[in-house]
């Protein structure tokens, strides 16, 4: 193995870096898929040089070389890698593996109670309205999905700011945008230094949804000031709904606090984002980067134990 084989582990860093500045030049819509997209293959990558790092250590083993009739002389003289180092890539192999379980699994069943959670509620429609004072508004996945927004938060709107708000909830719904930012998070859970790229796509989401409720209104103006009172209105009366309810939601809950919305309301009040080809590519290379050095780093290998296996042969 050369030094190519330790890509895959700096270059989500890098990733993580890149994420912020590529959300904002790049439409809400194209940069949810490539960063989801990227996340996973990073975190793929990483833990496959973290399973061929560790591999290593094992090839050391003599009686793994007995039983693979392996030369113990040459795998010693190639040496592919210190055996600390792989020690440690198995160990953080092995941890990375117990959180993507975890985070799988709790993922999972978040997502089926949610889907529980919208089949329990009043109605047919896709849209439910609540008695409740407090501002609130949310789509819960399901099979379809549901969008509840409380009495209070209808009250805050004017009608065509409610407009938007449905636009801009039926986007989530429509898009299934829940599987992207469950895709994230998987990812991230593998190898946290992705994690700032899961928070970003939980913000290219809730852009996506923004800009598409300009499209349906054909006023940005009024998308960004609907985003705003919303916030406003949410952040003065905080929901009563219970934490394990809003957790089922599964799309990060933006609109109370200043976190991103001033963000959003400024990128409404700008001329919609169009695609680089330039960032695009040089994302796509980012990634290519990361999968090659795995599968040389993989071919290395195979390679080693080949040679090995023929010397003991001979």
């Amino acid at each position: 193995m050369h030094l190519a084989v330790y890509l895959p582990l700096v270059i989500p860093a890098l990733a993580a870096i890149a994420a912020r500045p590529l959300a904002d030049r790049m439409p809400p819509a194209t940069g949810t898929w490539l960063l989801v997209a990227s996340s996973l293959a990073l975190a793929v990558a990483s833990s496959a040089v973290l399973g061929l790092l560790a591999l290593t250590a094992l090839v050391r083993v003599p009686l793994v070389d007995a039983f693979a009739n392996m030369s113990v002389q040459v795998i010693s003289r190639n040496d592919p890698a210190s055996l600390p180092v792989a020690v440690v890539a198995g160990a953080l192999l092995a941890t990375a593996a117990a959180a993507a379980c975890r985070a799988l699994w709790r993922r999972g069943a978040a997502i089926l109670a949610a889907g529980r959670q919208a089949r329990r509620l009043p109605g047919s429609g896709q849209v439910v309205v609540t008695e409740d004072d407090a501002a609130d508004a949310y789509t819960l996945p399901g099979w379809p999905c549901r969008i509840v927004i409380t009495s209070g938060m209808l009250r805050a709107l004017t009608h065509p700011e409610r407009r938007v708000l449905l636009a801009h909830e039926r986007a989530h719904a429509r898009g299934a945008h829940y599987l992207f930012t469950s895709a994230a998070r998987l990812a991230a859970a593998a190898n946290p230094l992705l994690r700032p790229v899961a928070t970003v796509v939980g913000y290219t989401v809730e852009r996506w949804a923004d800009e598409h409720a300009a499209s349906v209104t054909g006023d940005r103006p009024l998308a960004a000031r609907a985003i705003a009172h919303a916030a406003l209105a949410s952040s003065a009366a905080p929901p009563a709904r219970t934490s394990s309810v809003a957790a089922l939601t599964l799309i990060p809950r933006d609109l109370r606090g200043a976190g991103p919305v001033p963000r959003r309301v400024a990128a409404l009040l700008s001329p919609p984002p169009r695609s680089s080809l330039l960032l695009l590519g040089a994302a796509v290379a980012l990634v290519a980067v990361s999968g090659l050095s795995a599968l040389d780093a993989a071919h290395n290998l195979h390679q080693l134990i080949e040679y090995a296996q023929a010397a003991s042969g001979s």
